[in-house]
C-alpha cells in the first residue's frame, strides 16, 4: 500500500469518527430514578429535570438524592454509547472519547 492510499484510509477514518461523534453528542439521552427523569445531550449538556411527584420541602435531601441518581443514569447510557460506536475506532485507545 503506498503512502497516498494510507492518507486517503486516515482521512475517510477521520470523518468517519468525526460523524460518529457528531451523532453521539446531538443525541439526547433519558435517565431516571423513581421520581425524577432527566434528558441529556451527548455533550452532556443537561437539558431537562421532571419532578413526576410533589414533594414536601421536608423530603428535599431525597428529591435531591433522585436527581443526582437520574443525571447518573443518563450519563452512564451517554458513556455506553460512545463507547459501543466510537470504540470500533480507538481499539486500543482507551479515554480517547
Amino acid at each position: 500500500m503506498n503512502i497516498q492510499a494510507m492518507m486517503k484510509q486516515a482521512q475517510k477514518l477521520q470523518k468517519d469518527m468525526m460523524e460518529a461523534k457528531s451523532q453521539i453528542d446531538e443525541t439526547v439521552f433519558e435517565g431516571s430514578s423513581s421520581i425524577v427523569t432527566v434528558q441529556v445531550k451527548g455533550t452532556k449538556e443537561l437539558i431537562s429535570v421532571n419532578i413526576t411527584e410533589t414533594v414536601d420541602l421536608e423530603d428535599k435531601e431525597m428529591l435531591e438524592d433522585m436527581i443526582v441518581v437520574a443525571v447518573n443514569d443518563a450519563m452512564k447510557k451517554i458513556d455506553k454509547a460512545t463507547e459501543e460506536k466510537m470504540g470500533k475506532y480507538t481499539q486500543g485507545m482507551p479515554g480517547l472519547f
